[in-house]
C-alpha cells in the first residue's frame, strides 16, 4: 500500500525514470471513426471493465499535459480537450492533425493513441517514454538531449518516435510516442503529396521517412496495443480486464 505524500503517480514516475529528462508530454487520443464492423456504434465509448474504452486510454496518460480527445465530446472526463476531425470520418491522419493543432506551441513530445485500446496501462506508456529517452540520449550529443532539439554538430539523428511492435513484427503505430515537430512536418509533407487533402490517408504514409524505434512488450499481462475491432475483441478485453 502506498501511504503519505508519495502517491501512485510519484511511484510510477520513479520506476520509469523519465521525469526531468524528456520532460512533460502530451497525449492525443483518436476516438472517431465509424466502427463499421460493429454496426457503426461509437466504439471508444463502449465499456470494458465498467469504463468506456476511451476513458481507459485517457487514464493511461493521466500525467500528460494536455490530454486531447479527437471524437465525440459527450461524457468526456473533465480537463480533457476535445476536437472533431475535419471532415468527420476522414481517417486517423486527419484526426491526428486535428489533435496536434490543439497542443501548446512548446509541446515537444506526444503520445498518439487509438481510442480503442482498453488494456493500455500507465506502465506501458512509461516503457515507451523510457525507450524514447534512452534512444535520444544515446544518439544526441551532450547538452542537446531534449525531446525538442535535433542533434547538433553531426551527431547521429535520434528517433522521431517509438512505438510497440507485436510478435509478428507489425508496428502498432497508434500506440507510440512521437516528436511533435516530426509529426507536424510529416503532415505538411503528406498534404503536399496528396494535393492538400489528408482525408483517407493511411498512418503508414504519415510516418514514412520518420526514424522509428520499435519496442517489444516484455511486461506482464495482455499486450497494451490490443484494439477492439469486433464484438469478439471486446469480449476478450473484458476477460483480460477482470
Amino acid at each position: 500500500m502506498i501511504n503519505g505524500a508519495r502517491g501512485w503517480a510519484d511511484v510510477f514516475e520513479w520506476r520509469h525514470g523519465y521525469r526531468g529528462r524528456v520532460g512533460t508530454y502530451a497525449a492525443v487520443v483518436l476516438a472517431g471513426g465509424a466502427a463499421r464492423r460493429m454496426g457503426g456504434v461509437d466504439k471508444p465509448a463502449l465499456p470494458v471493465g465498467g469504463r468506456p474504452m476511451r476513458d481507459r486510454v485517457l487514464a493511461a496518460v493521466a500525467d500528460a499535459t494536455p490530454r486531447v480527445l479527437v471524437g465525440a465530446a459527450q461524457g468526456v472526463p473533465a480537463g480533457v480537450r476535445v476536437v472533431r476531425e475535419d471532415p468527420p470520418g476522414g481517417g486517423p491522419v486527419v484526426a491526428a492533425a486535428a489533435g496536434l493543432a490543439l497542443l501548446d506551441p512548446d509541446t515537444a513530445l506526444v503520445a498518439l493513441l487509438a481510442g480503442d485500446l482498453p488494456l493500455l496501462t500507465r506502465a506501458a506508456i512509461g516503457d515507451l517514454l523510457d525507450h524514447f529517452d534512452r534512444e535520444s540520449a544515446s544518439t544526441e550529443p551532450a547538452g542537446e538531449r531534449s525531446a525538442s532539439a535535433p542533434p547538433a554538430g553531426g551527431g547521429e539523428r535520434g528517433p522521431d518516435g517509438v512505438c510497440f511492435v507485436d510478435g509478428d513484427g507489425r508496428r502498432q503505430s497508434l500506440c507510440g510516442v512521437w516528436r511533435v515537430a516530426a509529426l507536424r512536418a510529416a503532415l505538411d509533407r503528406l498534404a503536399v503529396e496528396r494535393g492538400g487533402s489528408l482525408s483517407g490517408a493511411p498512418v503508414r504514409a504519415l510516418l514514412a521517412g520518420l526514424v522509428v524505434r520499435e519496442v517489444g512488450w516484455s511486461g506482464e499481462g495482455p499486450p497494451p496495443w490490443f484494439d477492439c475491432d469486433t464484438d469478439e475483441d471486446v469480449r476478450r478485453a473484458e476477460e483480460w480486464a477482470r
